[in-house]
């Protein structure tokens, strides 16, 4: 009986120390946690007072992905081999010079399929696109500003219905523009110009004014209607970026652009959101996600258009 409770008694005391040590490891633990995060915040202060020194800021990336299926004869789940390749390329330069700022962005999106049987590679999505905001300084993180925004895309359609500058949008106009670091800024336009420009080719229409009704009626090219090349709107824009760091190595990027029509349509709200999250694996390879939904009732009434892509590669910062 006394060599129980004498196990008894000592299980009891071992427990307790394993306790008592675990308390002070979480201790120790909170500790060292405490001047980490100390640590980072003056980290990031500092990182603060760079980002407001005057001069410019350059930056950007080059991401190259790569995928491919294949299955034999003798696979019965199903499936089309194909290979697919993007190129994706992210690159900023700002500048800050006492009350003026100047952020610049260039986007190029360009991607490949070509699946078993074809025999060519087609586009699964091409994108080009220059964006650009000047202010001077109101008061807090508002400036008086101006922007301009322009894209297209760099090849033709596999249909043929596009191409190069065909069609391609500028947009430009006064407004406001707040703007709390590089990560975070909100451009508001009342008065925002829009001018989409076709190649004539798409909006030729002979045989008279039936045949130019009919194809007015259908939308017409982007828009454009028979016979002209341009199209031009004047309405309000808005336009976001909000870069956030998920975690170390792992980046997510918004996009969001908003414009409607005074002259036609106003309640038809043109709607471009892209997400782009970065995944990095090391210095070099990295994974990519690629999310857009775009609205534009003169391309497409019938709802949003979506795209996904995403993929492994190689990635190159500048």
């Amino acid at each position: 009986m006394k060599k129980l409770i004498l196990l008894f008694a000592l299980f009891i005391g071992v427990t307790s120390m394993n306790a008592q040590t675990k308390e002070e490891l979480q201790t120790q633990k909170a500790e060292k946690q405490a001047v980490a995060d100390a640590a980072q915040a003056e980290a990031n202060a500092l990182q603060a007072q760079i980002d407001a020194l005057p001069g410019w800021r350059k930056g950007g990336n080059v991401l190259l992905t790569f995928n491919q299926s294949a299955f034999n004869h003798e696979w019965t789940g199903g499936g089309i081999g194909n290979l697919t390749a993007n190129l994706l390329v992210n690159y900023d330069f700002n500048l800050l010079r006492g009350d003026y700022v100047w952020d610049n962005k260039i986007m190029i999106d360009y991607g490949v399929i070509k699946n078993k049987g074809d025999e060519a590679f087609t586009k699964s999505n091409d994108r080009i696109e220059y964006n650009s905001i000047g202010g001077k300084k109101a008061s807090g993180n508002w400036f008086y500003s101006a922007y301009f925004n322009a894209k297209t895309q760099l090849d033709r359609g596999a249909d043929g219905g596009t191409h190069f500058f065909s069609p391609a949008y500028f947009q430009a106009g006064p407004g406001m523009f707040w703007k709390k670091s590089d990560n975070l800024n909100v451009m508001i336009s009342p008065a925002a110009a829009k001018l989409i420009v076709v190649h004539s080719e798409y909006t030729d229409v002979v045989g008279g004014s039936l045949f130019e009704d009919a194809f007015n009626d259908a939308g017409g090219y982007f828009g454009v209607e028979a016979n002209e090349s341009t199209r031009f709107e004047l309405g309000a824009a808005l336009r976001g970026y909000y870069k956030l760091n998920i975690v170390k190595g792992i980046a997510m990027e918004n996009i969001l652009a908003l414009y409607t029509n005074y002259l036609e349509d106003p309640q038809n709200v043109d709607v471009d959101y892209t997400m782009n999250l970065s995944m990095a694996v090391n210095k070099y390879i990295s994974a990519n996600l690629v999310f857009q939904a775009i609205y534009d009732d003169n391309a497409n009434s019938n709802g949003f258009q979506i795209r996904e892509a995403f993929g492994v590669g190689f990635n190159y910062g500048f």
